[in-house]
């Protein structure tokens, strides 16, 4: 009972975090004209870092290992990140070019990836592999289809910005691999 209460207490947390966040492109939007936010802007951004942080509070309840919170933490805000960039300005071109769109496949992957590992560390670390290589297949595609040349992407920045992803989803693995080494399971109390 006491473990319940406490978990709808850190949701009221959560709501609350992600309303104060929000508040902060709201008070911009009244002092400059370089923030223009709309209302489908704010439901967007809200149901990501809500979202995000319920996920997050969903698969770590259950554990009492750090190394392993971390791992999910870190696997959560790389995807967020990912998807912000993506919604935001886009990774290549802008946000309406439709190559953008093969990003939601790097995160279907590792959601599927993580209902198949049962969300344990050893399952984990080859759904984050699985993320960086999906991630790397847009990016090769990207290069190959010469989508490098709709400004203002070019070869580098498309290289540059995946890899950057690619980076963090291995060292998310990586995470991962540690807490399976570890012999930390979830459930483990």
């Amino acid at each position: 009972m006491n473990e319940n209460r406490n978990f709808y207490q850190s949701i009221g947390l959560l709501a609350l975090t992600t309303g104060i966040l929000l508040m902060i492109p709201l008070i911009a939007m009244q002092f400059t004209k370089e923030v223009v936010w709309t209302l489908s802007d704010f439901v967007i951004a809200g149901t990501l870092l809500f979202g995000t942080g319920l996920t997050y509070k969903l698969i770590t309840r259950k554990s009492n290992k750090p190394t392993y919170s971390i791992a999910v933490g870190f696997a959560l805000f790389t995807g967020l990140f990912l998807i912000w960039v993506n919604i935001a300005v886009g990774i290549i071109g802008s946000e309406d070019n439709p190559i953008n769109l093969l990003y939601f496949g790097v995160i279907f992957v590792g959601i599927i990836g993580a209902f198949m590992a049962r969300f344990q560390s050893k399952g984990m670390t080859l759904a984050m592999y699985a993320m960086a290589i999906a991630q790397a297949l847009i990016a090769t595609i990207a290069l190959i289809g010469g989508f490098y040349q709709s400004p203002p992407s070019t070869a580098f920045h498309i290289i540059a910005v995946n890899g950057f992803f690619i980076t963090l989803f291995v060292v998310s693995a990586l995470l991962f691999r540690y807490t399976a080494h570890r012999n930390f399971a979830i459930f483990e109390k």
